[in-house]
């Protein structure tokens, strides 16, 4: 991890931190911190492993472009990759991605795919590509060095909070949670690292319910950036050992804390954004009094801002 932030420094932005208070409406007994990551280049924290991965790779690897499957904050950071590096990307979403990112993935310059009902439908015509153009393929999840990217997250953190406790984290495939707990817990054990994940969604927790990956029947959740049926191996593995548990939250629950983000701190919050704002919330996860919590803020978006 320290490896990747060495690399990505002067790439990637190191994004404030703010308390949770002074509202009209507490969300908890304890202490919370936000962790602004929707403030990051492209707004999420995608733009770590992203980075990670453009600047670890020979640039004669990525002659014929850039192609990646993501469900939006993974192709933006993988589209402003391409740009840095001067080479065409092509991102394929799912036909449920939203508006407002592939309106940013034009800006971006990206040649924007779109099919598949879900991430893992989606990535098997990206794959296709990858094998017919040439073109290198950056996976958002199963690949060593996006997951050390996002684990500079981790890094950030302790340094920022030096008596955070618990941190709450968002999931979708599985990278940013088993870059950060890897992160996280070489350097300080005892910190808490929670999952988020959509009740439609419920790839880490089946895993670990499971004691083994497995892949879902179906995925029903609308928010396409928390979309996966599957996740890695690896990805896996580094949960099952660091992370004590996943907690589950309907789409609803996560809109309703998007709104409340954006009404009460002026936050415009994806719903991956606010999954860690909506645990508290719903008491999915109730932290002790007097605790220590660190929501990360990790993707932006228009979602909870009304009209």
């Amino acid at each position: 991890m320290n490896a990747a932030a060495r690399r990505i420094g002067g790439h990637v932005r190191r994004t404030p931190v703010i308390e949770a208070e002074a509202l009209r409406t507490p969300i908890a007994s304890a202490r919370v911190s936000l962790k602004l990551e929707y403030l990051q280049a492209t707004g999420s924290f995608k733009a770590r492993g992203a980075t990670n991965k453009l600047l670890a790779t020979p640039p004669e690897q990525m002659a014929k472009g850039i192609v990646t499957a993501s469900g939006g904050n993974h192709g933006l950071a993988v589209a402003r990759a391409g740009h840095l590096a001067h080479v065409p990307t092509t991102v394929f979403l799912p036909e449920n991605a939203s508006p407002s990112k592939i309106a940013k993935l034009k800006r971006w310059g990206a040649d924007i795919r779109l099919g598949g009902a879900v991430w893992d439908e989606t990535n098997v015509a990206a794959l296709a590509h990858a094998e017919r153009t040439g073109a290198a393929y950056f996976h958002p999840f199963a690949d060593p060095l996006i997951v050390a990217g996002q684990g500079t997250l981790g890094l950030e953190i302790l340094e920022q909070l030096p008596s955070v406790d618990t941190i709450l984290v968002a999931v979708g495939g599985g990278g940013l949670i088993a870059g950060l707990a890897t992160a996280v817990k070489a350097l300080r054990p005892a910190v808490r690292i929670i999952g988020i994940e959509p009740v439609g969604a419920p790839t880490l927790h089946a895993s670990l319910e499971a004691g083994r990956v497995v892949t879902l029947d179906r995925v029903t959740t609308g928010v396409s950036t928390m979309a996966a049926r599957r996740t890695d191996e690896r990805v896996f593995e580094i949960v099952r050992q660091h992370v004590e548990k996943v907690v589950l939250l309907t789409d609803a629950e996560m809109k309703a804390a998007s709104e409340f983000l954006w009404f009460e701190m002026g936050i415009a919050a994806d719903l991956s954004g606010a999954a860690s704002i909506a645990a508290l919330m719903t008491g999915r996860f109730q932290p002790a009094p007097g605790s220590h919590v660190c929501a990360i803020i990790c993707g932006a978006g228009p979602e909870g801002i009304a009209g």
